[in-house]
């Protein structure tokens, strides 16, 4: 461990008072991993006599100096309650049993099944495939996540994948799933999900012509922009959003169901009969018409993602997960029987947004409830989206598998806001490229490498870890029926229709090691890092949490 003199910065801190900056330079040291550690200690005054203190630590190292939370003057509630003095500064427990199942509810329901199911029909070639494909998805999502539960009840650290495979693997398979999903998976479906929503937004006052391509970003970037304040601010805000959005896309769902029922009740079945002819039989065919299911569920993990936050998580996770999942898949079954009562397999697969089109045919003047139920549903999605991210890069930051500064926490509202702000920034850029969707079909299947890699993950700990404390339990089966299908997922389209994506995808993968070997497993700490660290404590007021010190 290399060691320089300490220095000591005074600045103002915008309120006519000293901001005092004790900054050691303690630029390298071993974390548990071996992975490189770069901070600084900061110690922000706030001119009430509290303060924060972020010594040098190192998870391998000594910690020199103090931390301490500042204690807020009567407080907010959207903050929660005012930070105890001397009380490490730490993620709270604010998450519970109905915020879980929104989340989970909220961020798997997002503009798919309004916009265009049709992608899964034009696999399979038939109604009566696609519909069992839909809910054999549901229910591949439903014993992942009940494996997930044991995962995150076994490991309540936040970071879902990323926290599995530090257990059973070691640092090196935690920090590639880190890389991909910090730098493309999480961030695209920010960024599609809220180039969905900006669409139908704007399309609201544009009723003749395409929107412009320009508008459409603009208002896409804007959306992010809101979504990163909201998450930023309090976590109490950012659950409350997503439980009043996931509340009205229900309605939305419940309003489409119920016009369903109703056309059924008039006797309109024409659309359901000889529901398997044209059926495709192709391995292949069906392993991608699942990747489009599977894109449709996906946020199925995204509470573990946030373990930390939950209130009694070995409770309330597992029921979330229980509640939540089957919730959705009830729902994306009964929405394809209620557009089959109005519309023909051709007419799904023409549609370029059947949610609409439905409402047209059903709700005459009411029909502009459809539109907006996807911006709703697009904007809660995006939401649960950033929440859960943030806890990724915050995870992995966390054990110095990224930048030091993505895993400290704002010293007042406790949200991880430098990851929030980094995942921002890049579904930004992606936005303003116009290539998501071209990535979205690079990595899609990248997902299902790590899911698969999580069961095996549970397997392994069975193993190596028989004594583990787990609240909740799994029998052994599920995890292997699940890592199956993966492989199956993984492997059938690349031997159906070889294409070149998945190399891309793959050397991605491979090309997180160039990173890895020097700055992680090396500890190689670039010297400017101790400066920069620093000037973002003090721009974004966050500090290390405790765990960092432990």
């Amino acid at each position: 461990m290399y060691q320089n003199d300490r220095h000591k910065h005074g600045e103002p801190n915008g309120t006519g008072n000293l901001t005092d900056v004790d900054v050691s330079e303690n630029n390298v040291s071993g974390n548990k991993d071996g992975g490189a550690h770069w901070r600084g200690g900061i110690n922000i005054a706030n001119g009430n006599g509290t303060s924060v203190t972020a010594g040098d630590a190192a998870g391998g190292g000594e910690t020199d100096a103090s931390l301490s939370e500042v204690a807020v003057p009567g407080g907010d509630k959207l903050e929660g309650a005012d930070a105890i003095e001397d009380d490490a500064i730490h993620l709270k427990r604010r998450v519970g049993l109905f915020s879980g199942v929104a989340l989970i509810v909220g961020t798997m329901i997002g503009s798919g099944i309004f916009v265009s199911p049709s992608g899964l029909l034009i696999r399979t070639g038939s109604i009566g495939l696609s519909f069992i494909i839909w809910v054999a998805c549901g229910v591949l999502s439903l014993l992942g996540a009940l494996a997930y539960a044991e995962l995150g009840t076994m490991n309540t650290s936040s970071g879902a994948e990323y926290a599995y495979f530090m257990d059973a693997f070691g640092p090196m398979p935690a920090y590639l799933f880190s890389w991909v999903s910090t730098l493309v998976l999480k961030p695209s479906q920010l960024a599609i999900i809220c180039l969905s929503f900006s669409k139908y937004a704007v399309e609201a006052f544009v009723s003749e012509c395409e929107p412009p391509n320009s508008v459409v970003k603009m208002v896409a970037v804007l959306a992010i922009a809101v979504i990163l304040y909201i998450n930023c601010y309090s976590v109490n805000l950012a659950t409350g959003v997503q439980n009043v959005f996931t509340a009205a896309k229900l309605v939305a769902i419940l309003i489409i169901i119920c016009g369903g029922a109703y056309k059924l009740a008039e006797g309109n079945t024409q659309h359901l009969e000889n529901v398997f002819k044209g059926t495709t039989y192709s391995l292949g065919n069906i392993a991608t018409a699942f990747y489009t299911g599977l894109w449709a569920y996906d946020g199925w993990n995204n509470l573990n993602y946030v373990t930390e936050e939950i209130k009694n998580p070995s409770v309330n996770l597992p029921r979330s997960i229980i509640i939540g999942i089957p919730l959705v898949t009830m729902c994306y079954a009964l929405i394809n029987i209620s557009y089959l009562t109005v519309m023909s397999g051709i007419e799904l697969i023409e549609s370029e947004a059947v949610a609409v089109t439905f409402g047209k045919r059903i709700l005459g003047v009411m029909a502009w409830l459809m539109p907006l139920s996807v911006t709703v549903s697009t904007f809660g999605s995006a939401n649960g989206t950033l929440f859960a991210a943030g806890r990724l890069c915050f995870a992995a930051s966390r054990e110095g598998h990224l930048l030091d500064i993505l895993s400290y926490v704002h010293v007042r509202r406790f949200t991880p806001a430098p990851g929030l702000i980094f995942h921002s920034l890049i579904a930004v850029a992606m936005v303003m490229s116009g290539t998501i969707d071209s990535l979205i079909d690079f990595f899609s299947f990248t997902a299902w490498i790590f899911y698969g890699g999580s069961m095996l993950a549970l397997i392994v700990m069975r193993r190596t870890k028989p004594n583990a404390p787990r609240p909740y339990k799994v029998p052994l089966i599920i995890p292997v029926v699940v890592l199956v299908i993966s492989i199956y997922l993984i492997a059938a389209p690349i031997i159906e229709n070889p294409q070149i994506e998945y190399l891309y995808a793959a050397l991605f993968i491979v090309a997180g090691l160039i990173f890895y070997v020097p700055f992680v497993h090396y500890a190689i700490a670039p010297s400017f890092m101790d400066s920069v660290t620093v000037f973002l404590q003090l721009l974004l007021e966050v500090a290390p949490t405790q765990s960092m010190f432990d």
